[in-house]
């Protein structure tokens, strides 16, 4: 294990490859790799790529990818996918869009599938940024799958989140919906060759004199064509002077402990119920519980309160 922590240190894709492996799988050992590795972190900038389906966010995160290259920056890729039927595996047909990036040693792309889990990421995602992290990747892009009003959960673990946006697909609706707005700091209106994109910008101008979470950051707007590499450079700019404004307001470190509130917290719930199912009450016991709520002898809360009456703090 010291050795494979120490490669990945050192940057080799095939370390690092396997560790994220063993993070996904949840095998014994990726607690042990993820703590050796922790002290590593913390110089990469987070930054996530997110909104509805269909608005290009796979070419423009490879768009972003090639720019960020041409500046010497090493940049990992999360591009988290739906899961297959089939397989439990991720849909890998976004990744095609990234394909020249492959054989860029300086990129790395890690798919990830769902597997359920809501939000938009998958549960692992936030270990796998920590291992690009370490691996000493200068910017870590975390691509969500394609979210609604709630899925929003990439804010909670991303320095800077763009929503991307189309014209002429329905995201003057998509626009209003409250989640995703609160959650901007930048907008890219992509595809922006298509009619009503000034349309779009306007609607979105709007909406954002609606919202309040931003607090003295103005959500800037940016069109860009991902495909023929138009307003990629604006975009860019855009996002290194959210960088900015996040180090010299204190935000980032607001942003940061956040992070480490929420992961911490789920940590323990699920460490909680991993240990409180078979433990502290024998799985026999826990499905009678269930049953007795599904036949209504009893109902979820008072369920809830027996099984912490059997639970010693």
């Amino acid at each position: 294990m010291s050795d494979l922590v120490k490669s990945i240190r050192s940057g080799d894709p095939r370390s690092l490859a396997k560790a994220i492996s063993i993070v996904e799988r949840e095998d014994s050992a990726a607690e042990a790799i993820l703590a050796e590795l922790y002290a590593s972190t913390g110089k990469a900038r987070i930054i996530g790529i997110t909104g509805s389906p269909g608005a290009g966010k796979s070419t423009l995160v490879a768009a972003l990818a090639k720019h960020y290259r041409k500046l010497e920056k090493r940049i990992g890729i999360v591009a988290v996918d739906p899961t297959s039927p089939f397989s439990g595996g991720a849909i890998l047909g976004d990744r095609i869009r990234m394909a020249e990036l492959y054989t860029d040693r300086g990129v790395f792309i890690r798919s990830m599938a769902t597997r359920g889990f809501m939000g938009g990421l998958a549960k692992a995602t936030n270990d796998v940024v920590d291992l690009l992290d370490a691996a000493g990747f200068d910017i870590v892009l975390v691509e969500t799958v394609g979210v609604g009003q709630d899925e929003v959960d990439v804010i909670r673990m991303v320095q800077t989140n763009v929503v991307v946006l189309v014209p002429g697909m329905g995201d003057d609706i998509q626009a209003i919906k409250a989640g995703l707005m609160e959650i901007g700091d930048i907008f890219a209106v992509n595809k922006a060759d298509r009619p009503g994109t000034d349309k779009t910008v306007t609607e979105v101008t709007m909406m954002m004199s609606l919202v309040e979470e931003h607090g003295d950051w103005i959500p800037p707007i940016v069109k860009t064509v991902a495909s023929r590499g138009e307003g990629i450079a604006e975009l860019e700019s855009a996002l290194d002077k959210h960088a900015q404004y996040l180090a010299a307001s204190g935000e980032l470190e607001r942003r940061n402990r956040e992070r480490v509130r929420i992961r911490i917290e789920t940590l323990l719930k699920e460490k909680f119920m991993g240990r409180l199912i078979g433990g502290a009450l024998p799985a026999s016991d826990y499905e009678k519980i269930l049953d007795d709520v599904l036949r209504k002898r009893n109902n979820p809360h008072d369920a809830a309160e027996s099984v912490l009456t059997r639970v010693q703090f």
